[in-house]
């Protein structure tokens, strides 16, 4: 049962009790956070010009013709495999086309197409269109018209703001020139432009309010603010529409004013205890991932994979956003040790591989470093985020053939630099990645090693 609203904003109800306003802003939260943190990185790379990490504006193809380093700040475990190129994408006034060109069959590339939700919703790239090249239409929800003349494909959203996230392969540093060619061939158009007709009229200006910082995200009420600035570029799914009736009675909605300064204190605190909550169950999310019950394929995905499993969305943004479907790439991730214990620069590790056990990838596989909290790529003496399959060829074997990677802070000598992977003086976390895993490791009968300490 729902009342007017005294202090939650003209035009809004408010849950009858503070019990039942604590319950829905839990569910609020962990429906919401994938959005509003999509929207803060959105802001950063697309919006706010005065940002370290500003791209390009929207509908702007932009590359970064080198891989990411330590001062690449906005985006969390970020990898340092693939240069990246970057569109945000405003699918209001028409759709877009995106314009691939022939690539050589032994180089992958992707172009991960990313929804306001976070959901992949499709894809295109060696796995799933091949290195042919062609001309790919991405389609805002308003859009009904037919299919042009050559166009490939027809890609929907369901949303309307989304990305577009290229990966390009780069086999070594001296394959940077032969990067930076296919990249100059990548386009992103209006369809009027690829079709040479006059564009229909602009989609007004977007007054973005100024986002959150990742931690002020976890405990300011201004996350409802922004969530409903958000939810205007996502018209409902059907799937969603009794959900998003519940979340009206707090005030939470598509273009829903939220204001809340003008909160009972009684409500302001029911409100903070909600998003508590969400994170006390984000961080039993966070534990079946250390214990090996929660994979990169149940957090990442399209609308359908996730099943609308809203908590394993949230896990997916904060722990990598933008991670990609398991049939993509799998993540696997080493937050501990194989006694339990965080990993800490204060102790060296050994990740061994036995003799044919590489990770079973079809294009290739890396294992990045990250700080934490932050989740960022980390600062060292030689610049070596990763240690990647490209690089086999430098690494020191085992007398049996296998392969033995060195995790440590300190050198572990010049003899065995080139199997270090340097980690910070304090906690860390890694990230194993399978771009185009093969089927040993879909199916799991291929297994990552445990990471043990060393000596």
């Amino acid at each position: 049962m729902t009342r007017p609203s005294e202090d939650g904003g003209a035009g809004t109800t408010m849950a009858a009790t503070a019990g039942d306003a604590r319950a829905i802003a839990k569910v609020a939260t962990i429906y919401g956070f994938a959005i509003v943190d999509n929207l803060r990185i959105q802001h950063s790379y697309f919006v706010d010009s005065a940002s370290h990490d500003f791209k390009a504006p929207y509908n702007r193809l932009v590359h970064i013709p080198r891989v990411y380093t330590h001062e690449d700040t906005a985006l969390q475990t970020a990898n340092s495999d693939t240069p990246y190129s970057w569109c945000g994408l405003d699918l209001r006034a028409e759709p877009l086309v995106i314009t691939v060109p022939p690539i050589a069959p032994e180089r992958y590339f992707s172009v991960q197409l990313i929804d306001l939700y976070t959901h992949n919703f499709d894809y295109i790239g060696s796995r799933t269109t091949g290195n042919g090249g062609g001309h790919f239409l991405i389609a805002g929800p308003g859009w009904q018209g037919q299919t042009p003349d050559g166009i490939t494909r027809v890609i929907r959203c369901e949303t309307e703001l989304a990305i577009a996230l290229f990966r390009t392969q780069l086999f070594n540093v001296d394959d940077l020139d032969n990067v930076k060619a296919i990249q100059a061939q990548y386009a992103v158009r209006p369809l009027s432009a690829f079709l040479g007709q006059p564009a229909p009229a602009a989609a007004p200006s977007i007054a973005f309010p100024a986002p959150l910082t990742p931690e002020a995200q976890k405990t300011s009420l201004e996350f409802f603010r922004l969530l409903n600035f958000a939810l205007q570029f996502c018209p409902t799914h059907p799937s969603e529409a009794e959900l998003m009736a519940r979340l009206a009675t707090i005030g939470v909605g598509a273009g829903l004013p939220f204001d809340a300064g003008t909160l009972a204190p009684e409500t302001r605190q029911a409100f903070e205890q909600g998003m508590a909550d969400a994170w006390a169950d984000f961080a039993g999310g966070v534990q079946l991932a250390n214990e090996g019950k929660l994979g990169s394929g149940d957090v990442f995905g399209t609308r359908e994979i996730l099943k609308n499993n809203y908590l394993y969305r949230m896990l997916g943004a904060a722990l990598g956003i933008y991670g990609n479907t398991q049939a993509e790439a799998i993540y696997l991730p080493y937050y501990v040790d194989a006694d339990g214990q965080q990993l800490n620069g204060a102790h060296r590790y050994a990740l061994r591989f036995g003799p044919g056990q590489l990770p079973p990838a079809n294009s290739f596989w890396s294992l990045t470093m990250y700080g934490e909290p932050s989740k960022l790529l980390v600062a060292n003496p030689i610049n070596r985020y990763l240690l990647n399959s490209t690089m086999l060829a430098q690494f020191k074997r085992d007398a049996d053939g296998g392969l033995t990677l060195l995790i440590q802070h300190e050198s572990p000598g010049k003899d065995n630099e080139a199997n270090w992977l340097p980690a910070p003086e304090g906690p860390f976390s890694m990230m194993m990645r399978l771009y185009w895993p093969q089927a040993a490791a879909l199916d799991g009968s291929w297994k990552a090693p445990p990471l043990g300490r060393a000596g």
